[in-house]
């Protein structure tokens, strides 16, 4: 029995019949009932705990289809396994209309982690700091873009001289962002990665950074990374909860976020892209 065996028995409470490694963190395994699970390791405890408890926040909403969690530990997570199928028009025009609902679930306070979810939580393989804030300008400014511009600073993949672009736009961001928004219910995370379209027609979300925020954040993500279909999500949208004036217009806003996170990861590349959204945003 290997370790990630042995979480599926723990976590499941049922026998494992087989195994299919997919990476060094990632595994499909089989139950005796015939149901597949997929395992899933982590370095950090709180990395379990807060995908576990974005993924329950998210399906509480009753909108969006998520995997269900079986149970985690400190080093690992088990979750359903979504059979994949392909993308369609139809199932995006649907998941567009099921991902305004999730949205309208609502959160507490724009950075609120979800029930049960810790304050440290994680974006990809970044560190993300659940800090509530009542006023969405300020706390973006505050807990999500200045953070990873430091960081990215000090790693050196953005000079110390770019980072007054983003810092100004920072100054600025209360009159670029828009109606006010009450808290939305995020996925937090929603590249195109993380929607799978499933065997059953639907769009399924996993690997959240789940908490409060703003609904056109999501959304914005969806368009840097690209989404199959996304025009037709965008119309399901629109459909059920009508985006305010001059959304569009304020992607790069909020497409700073993820793209200074990825400058922390992955370097330059990203940190150029930020750096021509933050003076995009400026010049408008």
């Amino acid at each position: 029995m290997t370790a990630r065996t042995d979480a599926a028995a723990r976590l499941t409470g049922r026998v494992v019949t087989g195994e299919r490694p997919l990476s060094g963190t990632l595994a499909e395994v089989t139950l005796d009932d015939g149901r597949v699970v997929v395992v899933k390791r982590a370095d950090d405890p709180g990395a379990t705990r807060a995908e576990a408890a974005g993924l329950r926040w998210l399906a509480g909403a009753g909108a969006v289809r998520v995997p269900g969690v079986h149970g985690h530990d400190g080093s690992w997570l088990v979750i359903d396994r979504v059979a994949q199928g392909r993308a369609s028009r139809e199932a995006a025009v649907r998941f567009g209309r099921d991902l305004a609902a999730l949205h309208a679930a609502g959160a507490p306070a724009f950075g609120a982690p979800p029930p049960d979810g810790p304050a440290d939580a994680y974006i990809g393989l970044a560190p993300m700091r659940n800090e509530p804030g009542t006023d969405w300008s300020r706390w973006y400014a505050g807990h999500r873009v200045l953070p990873y511009l430091r960081r990215a600073v000090d790693q050196g993949s953005i000079g110390p001289g770019e980072a007054t672009v983003v810092e100004r736009l920072c100054e600025r961001l209360p009159g670029l962002a828009g109606p006010a928004e009450p808290p939305a219910r995020l996925h937090g995370d929603l590249w195109n990665g993380n929607v799978l379209w499933g065997s059953d027609g639907q769009a399924w979300l996993i690997d959240p950074a789940a908490h409060g925020g703003h609904r056109e954040t999501d959304l914005a993500m969806l368009r840097l990374f690209g989404c199959p279909h996304l025009e037709a999500v965008l119309e399901g949208y629109q459909e059920q909860a009508p985006l305010a004036d001059g959304w569009a217009d304020r992607t790069g806003l909020h497409q700073l976020f993820p793209l200074l996170v990825h400058a922390v990861l992955f370097g330059r590349g990203y940190a150029e892209q930020a750096l021509s959204v933050a003076r995009s945003a400026l010049a408008e």
